[in-house]
């Protein structure tokens, strides 16, 4: 799958800071009720931590008790949705469209309002809030 942004993972890796680049690039899982942007509220947008793509407003946030940032709809055009059958589960892996990092998963357990649970890793997103 190609994207707009294309970079070595040399220049990920500069970029990117080890943490980083292992779950934006490698898709690794920062351990559950650890990540910066788990209680952050307020007005504002997560945008990409790889390409500063606005993926997910806070006004979607929510707290699931999953121990990730949770969002129940993302940004249309923003995620792109594929198979994940690691770890011998069957999930919906999410990444960015703009630069394929890893982002989490997609579940169908989410809040009446679009039935969906974006489970985010806070390693993966930046948080603008709104002036």
């Amino acid at each position: 799958m190609e994207f707009p942004v294309i970079k070595s993972a040399e220049e990920w890796k500069a970029e990117l800071g080890s943490d980083r680049y292992a779950v934006l690039r490698e898709a690794a899982t920062e351990p559950p009720f650890t990540g910066s942007l788990l209680h952050v509220d307020g007005n504002g947008v997560f945008t990409c931590g790889g390409c500063e793509q606005v993926l997910f407003t806070a006004e979607h946030k929510y707290d699931s008790g999953c121990g990730w940032p949770s969002f129940d709809a993302c940004e249309p055009g923003s995620i792109i949705e594929r198979p994940d059958h690691s770890y011998n589960m069957v999930r919906t892996e999410i990444i960015c469209s703009r630069c394929g990092g890893h982002l989490g998963h997609v579940f169908p357990d989410g809040p009446a309002t679009t039935g969906l649970r974006y489970c985010v890793n806070s390693l993966a997103v930046d948080f603008e809030a709104e002036s």
